[in-house]
Protein backbone atom coordinates (compact mmCIF):
# COMPACT_ATOMS: atom_id res chain seq x y z
CA UNK A 1 0.00 0.00 0.00
CA UNK A 2 2.62 2.26 -0.94
CA UNK A 3 1.15 5.77 -1.89
CA UNK A 4 1.46 6.70 -5.24
CA UNK A 5 3.98 9.25 -6.47
CA UNK A 6 3.33 11.35 -9.30
CA UNK A 7 4.13 15.40 -8.86
CA UNK A 8 0.97 17.84 -8.07
CA UNK A 9 1.11 18.50 -4.14
CA UNK A 10 3.12 16.82 -1.58
CA UNK A 11 4.48 14.85 -4.87
CA UNK A 12 1.16 13.02 -5.66
CA UNK A 13 -1.44 13.68 -7.82
CA UNK A 14 -3.12 11.05 -6.25
CA UNK A 15 -4.42 9.16 -2.91
CA UNK A 16 -5.32 5.99 -2.04
CA UNK A 17 -8.68 5.19 -0.68
CA UNK A 18 -9.87 2.49 2.03
CA UNK A 19 -13.04 0.99 2.04
CA UNK A 20 -14.39 -0.12 5.47
CA UNK A 21 -16.90 -2.87 6.10
CA UNK A 22 -19.30 -2.50 8.24
CA UNK A 23 -21.06 -5.42 7.41
CA UNK A 24 -20.30 -8.03 5.45
CA UNK A 25 -19.54 -8.13 1.55
CA UNK A 26 -21.36 -10.32 -1.01
CA UNK A 27 -18.88 -11.62 -4.15
CA UNK A 28 -20.49 -8.73 -6.19
CA UNK A 29 -20.19 -6.04 -3.81
CA UNK A 30 -16.41 -7.17 -3.26
CA UNK A 31 -16.04 -6.75 -7.03
CA UNK A 32 -17.47 -2.98 -7.16
CA UNK A 33 -15.37 -2.23 -4.36
CA UNK A 34 -12.23 -3.41 -6.45
CA UNK A 35 -12.88 -0.65 -8.64
CA UNK A 36 -13.26 2.10 -6.26
CA UNK A 37 -11.26 1.21 -3.56
CA UNK A 38 -6.79 0.54 -3.35
CA UNK A 39 -7.41 -1.23 0.11
CA UNK A 40 -10.26 -2.85 2.08
CA UNK A 41 -10.39 -2.55 6.03
CA UNK A 42 -12.38 -5.27 7.75
CA UNK A 43 -13.82 -4.01 11.05
CA UNK A 44 -13.55 -6.85 12.70
CA UNK A 45 -15.35 -5.41 15.77
CA UNK A 46 -18.50 -4.90 13.54
CA UNK A 47 -18.17 -7.78 11.29
CA UNK A 48 -16.13 -10.66 12.54
CA UNK A 49 -13.09 -12.32 11.47
CA UNK A 50 -13.71 -12.69 7.64
CA UNK A 51 -12.18 -15.23 5.84
CA UNK A 52 -8.60 -13.18 4.26
CA UNK A 53 -8.96 -16.06 1.28
CA UNK A 54 -12.09 -15.32 0.05
CA UNK A 55 -11.81 -11.76 0.25
CA UNK A 56 -8.72 -12.10 -2.13
CA UNK A 57 -11.17 -14.11 -4.39
CA UNK A 58 -13.18 -11.18 -5.05
CA UNK A 59 -11.60 -8.10 -4.57
CA UNK A 60 -8.06 -7.56 -6.13
CA UNK A 61 -6.48 -4.79 -3.61
CA UNK A 62 -4.83 -5.13 -0.15
CA UNK A 63 -6.83 -5.80 3.11
CA UNK A 64 -6.26 -3.95 6.52
CA UNK A 65 -7.48 -5.90 9.97
CA UNK A 66 -9.01 -3.71 11.93
CA UNK A 67 -9.87 -4.80 15.74
CA UNK A 68 -11.37 -1.60 17.32
CA UNK A 69 -11.01 -1.18 21.23
CA UNK A 70 -14.14 0.29 23.44
CA UNK A 71 -12.53 3.11 24.36
CA UNK A 72 -11.53 4.17 20.33
CA UNK A 73 -14.55 3.33 18.42
CA UNK A 74 -15.99 -0.22 19.17
CA UNK A 75 -19.33 -0.02 19.01
CA UNK A 76 -19.62 -3.79 19.85
CA UNK A 77 -18.45 -6.48 22.45
CA UNK A 78 -16.12 -8.51 19.83
CA UNK A 79 -12.78 -6.95 20.99
CA UNK A 80 -13.91 -7.64 24.98
CA UNK A 81 -13.37 -11.09 25.00
CA UNK A 82 -9.81 -10.95 26.39
CA UNK A 83 -8.35 -12.70 23.06
CA UNK A 84 -7.89 -9.22 21.52
CA UNK A 85 -3.59 -9.82 20.91
CA UNK A 86 -4.18 -12.86 19.72
CA UNK A 87 -6.69 -12.07 17.30
CA UNK A 88 -4.53 -9.56 15.84
CA UNK A 89 -1.65 -11.66 15.89
CA UNK A 90 -3.51 -14.54 13.60
CA UNK A 91 -4.34 -11.24 11.21
CA UNK A 92 -0.77 -10.92 10.75
CA UNK A 93 -1.22 -14.33 8.58
CA UNK A 94 -3.77 -13.20 6.13
CA UNK A 95 -3.95 -9.70 6.06
CA UNK A 96 -1.38 -6.98 4.36
CA UNK A 97 -2.02 -4.47 7.18
CA UNK A 98 -2.91 -4.66 10.85
CA UNK A 99 -4.29 -1.90 12.60
CA UNK A 100 -2.31 -2.09 16.25
CA UNK A 101 -3.69 0.59 19.00
CA UNK A 102 -0.46 2.63 20.27
CA UNK A 103 -2.49 2.53 23.44
CA UNK A 104 -2.77 -1.14 24.27
CA UNK A 105 -1.54 -3.22 21.31
CA UNK A 106 2.89 -2.28 21.27
CA UNK A 107 3.68 -5.18 23.52
CA UNK A 108 6.20 -7.16 22.64
CA UNK A 109 4.60 -10.88 21.33
CA UNK A 110 2.31 -8.49 19.22
CA UNK A 111 5.04 -6.34 17.58
CA UNK A 112 7.05 -9.70 16.95
CA UNK A 113 4.31 -11.50 15.20
CA UNK A 114 3.15 -8.24 13.12
CA UNK A 115 6.36 -7.23 11.17
CA UNK A 116 6.59 -3.33 10.67
CA UNK A 117 5.54 -3.44 7.04
CA UNK A 118 2.28 -5.02 8.11
CA UNK A 119 1.85 -2.20 11.04
CA UNK A 120 -0.24 0.65 11.03
CA UNK A 121 -0.03 1.77 14.59
CA UNK A 122 -3.18 3.95 15.54
CA UNK A 123 -4.74 6.24 18.18
CA UNK A 124 -8.53 7.70 18.30
CA UNK A 125 -9.11 9.93 21.09
CA UNK A 126 -10.97 13.21 22.10
CA UNK A 127 -9.99 16.97 20.65
CA UNK A 128 -6.61 17.77 21.22
CA UNK A 129 -3.86 20.55 21.62
CA UNK A 130 -0.79 20.24 18.94
CA UNK A 131 1.34 19.88 21.81
CA UNK A 132 -0.32 16.94 22.90
CA UNK A 133 -0.76 15.34 19.24
CA UNK A 134 2.70 15.88 18.66
CA UNK A 135 3.90 13.60 21.38
CA UNK A 136 1.50 10.97 20.75
CA UNK A 137 3.15 10.97 17.50
CA UNK A 138 6.69 10.70 18.55
CA UNK A 139 5.54 8.09 21.32
CA UNK A 140 4.08 6.24 18.70
CA UNK A 141 6.73 6.49 16.38
CA UNK A 142 9.63 4.91 18.59
CA UNK A 143 8.01 1.75 16.72
CA UNK A 144 8.42 1.54 13.29
CA UNK A 145 5.63 0.96 10.95
CA UNK A 146 3.90 1.76 7.39
CA UNK A 147 1.73 3.86 8.40
CA UNK A 148 1.20 6.31 11.67
CA UNK A 149 -2.84 7.30 12.16
CA UNK A 150 -4.00 9.90 15.09
CA UNK A 151 -7.30 10.98 14.36
CA UNK A 152 -8.91 13.08 17.19
CA UNK A 153 -12.36 14.53 17.24
CA UNK A 154 -13.46 17.71 16.73
CA UNK A 155 -16.10 19.84 18.57
CA UNK A 156 -15.62 23.17 16.87
CA UNK A 157 -13.91 24.08 13.68
CA UNK A 158 -10.57 24.69 15.28
CA UNK A 159 -10.09 21.30 16.63
CA UNK A 160 -9.91 20.00 13.59
CA UNK A 161 -7.20 22.50 12.48
CA UNK A 162 -4.93 20.64 14.78
CA UNK A 163 -4.59 17.43 13.11
CA UNK A 164 -3.80 18.92 9.91
CA UNK A 165 -1.08 21.15 11.17
CA UNK A 166 0.24 17.98 12.58
CA UNK A 167 0.61 16.87 8.96
CA UNK A 168 1.88 20.11 7.20
CA UNK A 169 4.90 20.36 10.25
CA UNK A 170 6.01 16.67 10.02
CA UNK A 171 6.20 16.70 6.15
CA UNK A 172 6.07 13.15 6.22
CA UNK A 173 4.12 10.66 3.61
CA UNK A 174 3.96 7.73 6.29
CA UNK A 175 1.03 9.50 8.71
CA UNK A 176 -2.78 10.05 8.50
CA UNK A 177 -4.17 12.86 10.78
CA UNK A 178 -8.00 14.04 10.21
CA UNK A 179 -10.78 14.72 13.03
CA UNK A 180 -13.95 12.38 13.31
CA UNK A 181 -17.35 14.42 13.49
CA UNK A 182 -19.51 16.71 11.51
CA UNK A 183 -17.12 19.36 12.28
CA UNK A 184 -14.08 17.57 11.44
CA UNK A 185 -15.38 15.76 8.02
CA UNK A 186 -13.68 18.74 5.65
CA UNK A 187 -10.53 17.61 7.64
CA UNK A 188 -10.43 14.54 5.56
CA UNK A 189 -9.95 16.37 2.41
CA UNK A 190 -7.29 18.48 3.29
CA UNK A 191 -4.60 15.79 4.83
CA UNK A 192 -4.46 14.28 1.41
CA UNK A 193 -3.06 17.76 0.49
CA UNK A 194 -0.80 17.78 3.46
CA UNK A 195 0.74 14.78 2.74
CA UNK A 196 -1.82 11.49 3.97
CA UNK A 197 -1.09 8.78 1.65
CA UNK A 198 -5.08 7.38 2.05
CA UNK A 199 -8.29 8.81 3.05
CA UNK A 200 -10.93 6.19 4.34
CA UNK A 201 -14.39 6.25 3.27
CA UNK A 202 -17.45 3.42 4.36
CA UNK A 203 -17.68 0.66 2.01
CA UNK A 204 -21.65 1.39 2.01
CA UNK A 205 -23.81 4.04 2.95
CA UNK A 206 -23.22 2.59 6.66
CA UNK A 207 -20.42 4.89 8.41
CA UNK A 208 -17.70 2.90 10.63
CA UNK A 209 -17.04 6.21 12.33
CA UNK A 210 -18.97 9.72 12.65
CA UNK A 211 -19.84 11.57 9.72
CA UNK A 212 -17.59 8.85 7.60
CA UNK A 213 -18.05 9.56 4.10
CA UNK A 214 -18.68 6.84 1.47
CA UNK A 215 -16.46 5.48 -0.99
CA UNK A 216 -18.46 6.59 -3.56
CA UNK A 217 -19.43 9.85 -2.14
CA UNK A 218 -15.65 10.98 -1.74
CA UNK A 219 -15.32 9.69 -5.43
CA UNK A 220 -18.93 11.24 -6.48
CA UNK A 221 -18.21 14.74 -4.73
CA UNK A 222 -14.35 15.45 -4.08
CA UNK A 223 -12.77 13.43 -7.59
CA UNK A 224 -11.02 11.21 -5.52
CA UNK A 225 -8.68 9.77 -5.27
CA UNK A 226 -7.48 12.31 -7.89
CA UNK A 227 -5.55 15.12 -6.11
CA UNK A 228 -5.80 18.58 -8.30
CA UNK A 229 -3.97 21.21 -7.19
CA UNK A 230 -5.33 23.56 -4.26
CA UNK A 231 -5.12 27.66 -4.45
CA UNK A 232 -7.99 28.65 -3.18
CA UNK A 233 -11.06 26.71 -0.81
CA UNK A 234 -14.27 27.39 -0.86
CA UNK A 235 -16.94 25.83 1.22
CA UNK A 236 -21.07 25.39 2.68
CA UNK A 237 -21.32 26.89 6.01
CA UNK A 238 -24.95 25.32 7.65
CA UNK A 239 -26.15 22.96 9.75
CA UNK A 240 -26.45 20.61 7.95
CA UNK A 241 -24.27 20.96 5.84
CA UNK A 242 -22.68 17.34 5.18
CA UNK A 243 -25.97 16.26 3.48
CA UNK A 244 -26.05 19.27 0.83
CA UNK A 245 -25.38 18.31 -2.80
CA UNK A 246 -23.05 21.83 -3.03
CA UNK A 247 -20.05 20.69 -3.07
CA UNK A 248 -20.36 17.73 -6.06
CA UNK A 249 -21.72 20.41 -7.97
CA UNK A 250 -18.63 23.12 -7.50
CA UNK A 251 -16.12 20.65 -7.48
CA UNK A 252 -16.75 18.78 -10.69
CA UNK A 253 -17.49 22.31 -12.08
CA UNK A 254 -13.67 23.20 -11.19
CA UNK A 255 -12.60 20.18 -12.57
CA UNK A 256 -13.98 20.56 -15.74
CA UNK A 257 -12.91 24.36 -15.70
CA UNK A 258 -9.28 23.33 -14.60
CA UNK A 259 -10.02 25.57 -11.69
CA UNK A 260 -7.16 24.60 -8.99
CA UNK A 261 -9.66 24.84 -5.97
CA UNK A 262 -11.57 22.50 -3.61
CA UNK A 263 -15.41 23.28 -2.08
CA UNK A 264 -15.72 21.78 1.20
CA UNK A 265 -18.95 21.60 3.75
CA UNK A 266 -18.09 23.27 6.80
CA UNK A 267 -20.97 21.51 9.56
CA UNK A 268 -20.89 24.13 12.70
CA UNK A 269 -23.01 24.57 15.52
CA UNK A 270 -22.56 28.10 16.18
CA UNK A 271 -21.32 30.49 13.36
CA UNK A 272 -19.81 32.63 15.24
CA UNK A 273 -17.11 29.98 16.60
CA UNK A 274 -15.80 29.06 13.02
CA UNK A 275 -16.26 32.90 11.60
CA UNK A 276 -13.97 33.71 14.33
CA UNK A 277 -11.30 30.35 14.34
CA UNK A 278 -11.09 29.90 10.73
CA UNK A 279 -11.90 32.44 8.42
CA UNK A 280 -10.61 35.78 11.03
CA UNK A 281 -7.79 34.20 12.09
CA UNK A 282 -6.93 33.17 8.38
CA UNK A 283 -5.99 28.94 9.86
CA UNK A 284 -6.17 27.70 6.96
CA UNK A 285 -3.91 30.56 5.14
CA UNK A 286 -1.44 29.17 7.42
CA UNK A 287 -1.64 26.09 6.11
CA UNK A 288 -1.47 26.95 2.55
CA UNK A 289 -4.86 27.64 1.51
CA UNK A 290 -6.46 30.47 0.77
CA UNK A 291 -10.23 30.80 1.93
CA UNK A 292 -11.84 32.44 -0.79
CA UNK A 293 -15.34 32.24 -0.72
CA UNK A 294 -18.63 30.49 1.26
CA UNK A 295 -22.21 29.64 0.58
CA UNK A 296 -24.06 30.00 3.93
CA UNK A 297 -27.43 27.90 4.45
CA UNK A 298 -29.42 27.66 7.32
CA UNK A 299 -29.92 28.84 10.03
CA UNK A 300 -27.11 31.28 9.86
CA UNK A 301 -28.00 33.35 6.47
CA UNK A 302 -29.02 36.59 8.76
CA UNK A 303 -25.45 36.73 10.49
CA UNK A 304 -23.53 35.71 7.32
CA UNK A 305 -24.61 39.37 6.31
CA UNK A 306 -24.14 40.59 9.70
CA UNK A 307 -20.32 39.68 9.92
CA UNK A 308 -19.49 40.75 6.33
CA UNK A 309 -17.51 44.00 5.81
CA UNK A 310 -20.21 45.06 3.07
CA UNK A 311 -23.44 43.73 1.45
CA UNK A 312 -25.42 44.17 -1.87
CA UNK A 313 -28.48 46.22 -1.78
CA UNK A 314 -30.16 42.98 -1.99
CA UNK A 315 -28.93 41.35 0.81
CA UNK A 316 -29.18 43.90 2.49
CA UNK A 317 -33.11 44.76 1.79
CA UNK A 318 -33.88 41.06 2.76
CA UNK A 319 -31.41 40.94 5.90
CA UNK A 320 -29.76 37.80 5.07
CA UNK A 321 -26.91 36.60 3.20
CA UNK A 322 -26.61 32.99 1.09
CA UNK A 323 -22.75 34.01 -0.50
CA UNK A 324 -19.50 35.42 1.16
CA UNK A 325 -16.64 36.42 -1.27
CA UNK A 326 -13.85 37.67 0.25
CA UNK A 327 -12.51 40.73 -2.03
CA UNK A 328 -9.03 41.76 -0.97
CA UNK A 329 -9.30 41.76 2.79
CA UNK A 330 -13.16 42.91 2.78
CA UNK A 331 -15.71 40.16 2.86
CA UNK A 332 -18.96 41.05 0.62
CA UNK A 333 -22.49 39.53 1.01
CA UNK A 334 -24.62 38.39 -1.47
CA UNK A 335 -28.11 36.84 -2.51
CA UNK A 336 -28.97 34.30 -5.24
CA UNK A 337 -31.70 32.43 -3.61
CA UNK A 338 -34.19 34.11 -5.65
CA UNK A 339 -32.29 33.48 -8.67
CA UNK A 340 -32.93 29.47 -7.81
CA UNK A 341 -36.65 30.18 -7.96
CA UNK A 342 -36.62 32.32 -11.07
CA UNK A 343 -34.20 30.43 -13.29
CA UNK A 344 -36.79 27.38 -13.45
CA UNK A 345 -39.53 29.21 -13.87
CA UNK A 346 -37.89 31.12 -16.82
CA UNK A 347 -36.53 28.04 -18.54
CA UNK A 348 -40.67 26.83 -18.59
CA UNK A 349 -41.54 30.05 -20.30
CA UNK A 350 -43.87 30.55 -17.11
CA UNK A 351 -44.52 34.21 -16.82
CA UNK A 352 -44.76 35.50 -12.71
CA UNK A 353 -46.56 38.78 -13.55
CA UNK A 354 -49.33 38.82 -12.10
CA UNK A 355 -49.59 35.53 -10.60
CA UNK A 356 -51.10 34.85 -7.58
CA UNK A 357 -47.81 33.38 -5.23
CA UNK A 358 -47.67 32.16 -2.15
CA UNK A 359 -44.24 31.21 -0.54
CA UNK A 360 -44.17 29.29 2.12
CA UNK A 361 -41.48 29.72 5.19
CA UNK A 362 -40.08 33.07 6.12
CA UNK A 363 -36.18 32.22 6.37
CA UNK A 364 -33.15 33.35 3.93
CA UNK A 365 -34.20 31.53 1.02
CA UNK A 366 -38.14 31.90 1.38
CA UNK A 367 -37.61 35.75 1.76
CA UNK A 368 -35.42 35.68 -1.28
CA UNK A 369 -37.87 33.65 -3.64
CA UNK A 370 -41.19 36.05 -2.24
CA UNK A 371 -38.62 39.06 -2.88
CA UNK A 372 -37.84 37.64 -6.76
CA UNK A 373 -41.08 36.80 -7.60
CA UNK A 374 -42.56 40.46 -6.12
CA UNK A 375 -40.03 42.24 -8.24
CA UNK A 376 -40.99 40.52 -11.47
CA UNK A 377 -44.97 41.84 -10.57
CA UNK A 378 -46.24 38.49 -8.92
CA UNK A 379 -48.40 39.51 -6.28
CA UNK A 380 -47.02 37.45 -3.60
CA UNK A 381 -48.41 36.23 -0.15
CA UNK A 382 -45.58 35.47 2.59
CA UNK A 383 -46.97 32.31 4.50
CA UNK A 384 -45.64 31.18 7.91
CA UNK A 385 -46.11 29.14 11.26
CA UNK A 386 -44.36 31.64 13.12
CA UNK A 387 -47.10 34.68 13.04
CA UNK A 388 -44.47 37.03 14.48
CA UNK A 389 -41.50 35.84 12.45
CA UNK A 390 -43.73 35.57 9.26
CA UNK A 391 -45.22 39.50 9.87
CA UNK A 392 -41.81 40.96 10.25
CA UNK A 393 -40.40 39.01 6.84
CA UNK A 394 -43.21 39.79 5.13
CA UNK A 395 -43.41 44.05 5.98
CA UNK A 396 -39.71 44.48 5.72
CA UNK A 397 -40.42 42.93 1.99
CA UNK A 398 -43.58 45.35 1.35
CA UNK A 399 -45.74 42.08 0.84
CA UNK A 400 -48.82 40.46 2.23
CA UNK A 401 -49.11 37.83 5.07
CA UNK A 402 -51.00 34.79 5.94
CA UNK A 403 -50.62 32.24 8.58
CA UNK A 404 -50.06 28.76 7.79
CA UNK A 405 -53.27 28.27 10.10
CA UNK A 406 -55.10 30.44 7.81
CA UNK A 407 -53.54 29.23 4.24
CA UNK A 408 -55.41 28.33 1.79
CA UNK A 409 -53.68 26.96 -1.02
CA UNK A 410 -56.09 26.81 -3.82
CA UNK A 411 -56.15 30.64 -4.03
CA UNK A 412 -52.56 30.73 -5.70
CA UNK A 413 -51.34 29.85 -9.23
CA UNK A 414 -47.74 29.08 -7.55
CA UNK A 415 -46.38 28.17 -4.82
CA UNK A 416 -43.02 28.07 -2.97
CA UNK A 417 -42.17 25.35 -0.67
CA UNK A 418 -39.16 27.08 1.39
CA UNK A 419 -39.51 24.50 4.20
CA UNK A 420 -37.58 21.39 4.57
CA UNK A 421 -40.81 19.89 5.06
CA UNK A 422 -42.42 17.37 2.26
CA UNK A 423 -38.99 15.40 1.75
CA UNK A 424 -40.02 11.75 2.85
CA UNK A 425 -42.60 9.56 2.73
CA UNK A 426 -45.22 9.63 5.58
CA UNK A 427 -43.30 13.05 6.62
CA UNK A 428 -45.36 16.20 7.17
CA UNK A 429 -46.19 18.44 4.39
CA UNK A 430 -45.95 21.93 3.87
CA UNK A 431 -49.38 22.56 2.97
CA UNK A 432 -52.82 20.71 2.18
CA UNK A 433 -51.57 19.39 -1.30
CA UNK A 434 -55.63 18.08 -1.87
CA UNK A 435 -56.38 22.17 -2.36
CA UNK A 436 -53.39 22.35 -5.08
CA UNK A 437 -55.15 23.54 -8.19
CA UNK A 438 -54.56 21.75 -11.03
CA UNK A 439 -53.34 24.21 -13.24
CA UNK A 440 -50.90 25.47 -10.35
CA UNK A 441 -46.90 25.43 -10.45
CA UNK A 442 -45.08 24.44 -7.07
CA UNK A 443 -41.61 25.25 -6.54
CA UNK A 444 -39.64 22.86 -3.79
CA UNK A 445 -36.28 24.35 -2.48
CA UNK A 446 -36.25 21.27 -0.52
CA UNK A 447 -33.91 18.23 -2.42
CA UNK A 448 -33.17 14.91 -1.78
CA UNK A 449 -29.52 13.67 -3.18
CA UNK A 450 -30.75 10.63 -5.45
CA UNK A 451 -34.50 11.09 -6.54
CA UNK A 452 -37.56 13.80 -6.35
CA UNK A 453 -38.56 14.84 -2.88
CA UNK A 454 -42.37 12.99 -1.59
CA UNK A 455 -44.07 16.50 -2.15
CA UNK A 456 -42.78 16.70 -5.16
CA UNK A 457 -43.66 12.95 -6.32
CA UNK A 458 -46.84 13.35 -5.13
CA UNK A 459 -48.18 16.56 -7.19
CA UNK A 460 -46.54 15.44 -10.33
CA UNK A 461 -48.38 12.50 -9.95
CA UNK A 462 -51.39 14.48 -9.68
CA UNK A 463 -50.47 16.70 -12.90
CA UNK A 464 -49.42 19.85 -11.30
CA UNK A 465 -45.80 21.43 -13.06
CA UNK A 466 -43.57 21.24 -9.83
CA UNK A 467 -39.48 22.01 -9.95
CA UNK A 468 -37.15 19.98 -7.77
CA UNK A 469 -35.67 21.54 -5.16
CA UNK A 470 -32.07 20.03 -7.44
CA UNK A 471 -33.36 22.57 -9.99
CA UNK A 472 -33.37 25.58 -7.60
CA UNK A 473 -29.87 24.81 -6.20
CA UNK A 474 -28.61 24.89 -9.39
CA UNK A 475 -29.81 27.89 -11.02
CA UNK A 476 -28.96 29.99 -7.68
CA UNK A 477 -25.38 28.52 -8.06
CA UNK A 478 -24.86 29.87 -11.42
CA UNK A 479 -23.99 33.69 -10.29
CA UNK A 480 -23.08 32.52 -6.89
CA UNK A 481 -20.07 30.41 -8.84
CA UNK A 482 -19.55 33.59 -11.03
CA UNK A 483 -19.20 35.81 -8.19
CA UNK A 484 -16.91 33.66 -6.44
CA UNK A 485 -14.41 32.50 -9.25
CA UNK A 486 -15.05 34.65 -12.29
CA UNK A 487 -16.23 31.76 -15.01
CA UNK A 488 -19.55 30.80 -15.56
CA UNK A 489 -20.46 27.42 -14.21
CA UNK A 490 -21.08 24.42 -16.69
CA UNK A 491 -24.81 23.89 -16.65
CA UNK A 492 -24.98 20.84 -18.62
CA UNK A 493 -22.19 19.34 -16.38
CA UNK A 494 -24.13 20.73 -13.61
CA UNK A 495 -27.54 18.74 -14.34
CA UNK A 496 -25.92 15.60 -14.46
CA UNK A 497 -23.94 15.92 -11.85
CA UNK A 498 -27.20 16.47 -9.82
CA UNK A 499 -28.81 14.02 -11.42
CA UNK A 500 -31.45 16.28 -13.25
CA UNK A 501 -30.59 14.20 -16.73
CA UNK A 502 -27.99 12.12 -18.62
CA UNK A 503 -25.23 9.65 -17.06
CA UNK A 504 -22.30 10.11 -14.70
CA UNK A 505 -19.33 12.40 -15.13
CA UNK A 506 -16.03 11.03 -15.57
CA UNK A 507 -13.99 11.47 -11.54
CA UNK A 508 -17.61 12.60 -10.72
CA UNK A 509 -19.46 9.19 -10.51
CA UNK A 510 -23.40 9.16 -9.68
CA UNK A 511 -24.51 7.04 -7.15
CA UNK A 512 -27.20 7.47 -4.41
CA UNK A 513 -26.14 10.17 -1.63
CA UNK A 514 -27.67 9.31 2.11
CA UNK A 515 -28.80 12.53 3.26
CA UNK A 516 -30.73 15.49 2.36
CA UNK A 517 -29.93 19.44 2.18
CA UNK A 518 -31.23 21.91 4.59
CA UNK A 519 -32.41 25.18 3.24
CA UNK A 520 -30.22 25.37 -0.33
CA UNK A 521 -27.15 27.42 -0.23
Amino acid sequence: MAARQDGVGNGRDSVLLVATLTSEPTSAELSSLSTQADVLEVRADLVGDLEPDRLRRDFSGELLYTLRSEPEGDVGDASKSGERHARLAAAAAGFDLVDLEAARDLEPAVLESVPPAQRLISWHGPPTELGELRSRFDSMQTERARYYKLVPAAERPVHGLVPLALLASLGRDDVLAFSTGPSGFWTRLLAPRLGAPVVFGSAGEQPAAPAQPSIGRLRRDYGLPLLGPVEAVFGLVGNPALSSLSPRLHNASYAELGIPSLYLPFEVEAFGDFWLDVVERGSLGVLGFGLAGLSVTAPFKEIALAVAGAGSPLADRLGSANSLVRRGQVWEAESTDGEGVLGPLAEREISVEGREAAVVGSGGAGAAAAQALDSLGARVTLVNRSVARGRRTAHGLGIGFSSLADFDPSVFELLVNATPLGREDGGELPFDIDSIREDAVVVDLAYCADRRTHLVEELAGRGVTVVDGREVLLHQAVRQFQVMTGQELPVGLGRRVLGLEGGPVAGFEEGPAASLDGDPA
